[in-house]
């Protein structure tokens, strides 16, 4: 959720192709609304992403089988064994859990910017450099109140999804996780995986927006919308374009974060090293043995589509909020 208030830097960035109208800052937002329709609407969007993040959890931590297996082979063994509550498994934790979070993170990064950019002002900036700036400031404020929150969410649901595959332990629910989990380790153990993730988020984050960024204004320019341009694009050509632009930005991180990823999931679900407490360096030596440096991108398949298609929705997603929630004048 973080990373989609930062769709308003991308919206200001567009002003010189006049998109102003699609420029809807939080001011002139029902926060109410907004909330509660983005809880709704994401929430949804979430459901329809999880199995593949089922199905690429389960491949980063198998140890054999399945990580050599195509993500849709994963996923049809997943439906044979389990039927549909298999490749849902975690996703009401998630959801559920993720609600406050979200509210959390969107809040915070709002505040932020808006904070930012109001300090800026003493400085000789242009606006798109303060934008830009205050973006950059907020993303990585929220990114940091975020992780807090939403590491031990992870962890909770990561081992949900992977239970009942060898070596992995059975839960009777998100409780009975964080009762184990607490009980063997304290409450470091919902946190296992923070470091890296704080490491590595704002890099990819940047990366994310880096890449919608350049996408979109290469879409716009080859469809004749310059600098100098008076027309303004349908609604319908925006969300294209947006779309678009995020799928690509979705396929590109995925690309350079998946060696990452893999080694949080595996350090965040997997106990059974036998070689004290995991750490990054253990976690990256036991996967270089088990298959080389290839095993870094087991799971490429689904995080591939999970990103290009979250991406693309979350953008439309969150434009079609803003625009649901826009106070009246």
């Amino acid at each position: 959720m973080a990373a989609a208030a930062a769709a308003e830097t991308s919206e200001a960035s567009t002003a010189g192709l006049a998109l102003a109208e699609a420029n809807i800052n939080w001011q002139r937002l029902d926060k109410t609304r907004f909330h509660l329709i983005g809880a709704i609407l994401f929430t949804a969007q979430q459901g329809a992403l999880h199995p593949t993040a089922v199905v690429k959890t389960r491949m980063q931590v198998a140890e054999g089988g399945l990580s050599h297996m195509s993500g849709f082979s994963v996923f049809r063994r997943i439906l044979r064994s389990d039927g549909i509550p298999g490749v849902f498994r975690g996703f009401g934790t998630s959801a559920v859990g993720a609600l406050p979070g979200r509210v959390f993170a969107l809040t915070s990064l709002e505040v932020s910017k808006e904070m930012a950019f109001k300090y800026s002002e003493h400085f000789d900036m242009s606006e798109a450099s303060r934008i830009a700036v205050a973006n950059g400031i907020a993303g990585l404020v929220s990114s940091i109140f975020s992780s807090a929150y939403f590491v031990p969410l992870d962890v909770i649901c990561q081992r949900l999804m992977v239970q009942g595959l060898p070596g992995m332990a059975t839960y009777r629910g998100p409780f009975d996780v964080i009762s184990k989990v607490v009980r063997t380790e304290g409450l470091r153990g919902l946190y296992r995986g923070f470091g890296i993730t704080m490491l590595t988020q704002s890099p990819a984050s940047a990366l994310w927006w880096s890449a919608y960024g350049g996408a979109q204004h290469a879409i716009w320019r080859s469809l004749g919308y310059g600098i100098d341009s008076q027309k303004k694009p349908s609604q319908s050509e925006l969300v294209v374009v947006q779309a678009t632009a995020g799928t690509i930005a979705g396929a590109c991180s995925s690309i350079i974060t998946t060696p990452i990823d893999t080694i949080k999931t595996r350090l965040q679900v997997m106990d059974n090293y036998g070689r004290g407490r995991p750490s990054v360096m253990k976690t990256t030596r036991v996967l270089l043995e088990e298959d080389g440096w290839r095993g870094f991108y087991r799971g490429f398949g689904p995080r591939f589509l999970n990103m290009s298609l979250w991406g693309t929705s979350m953008i439309v997603t969150y434009e079609l909020i803003k625009r649901l929630s826009v106070k009246p004048e």
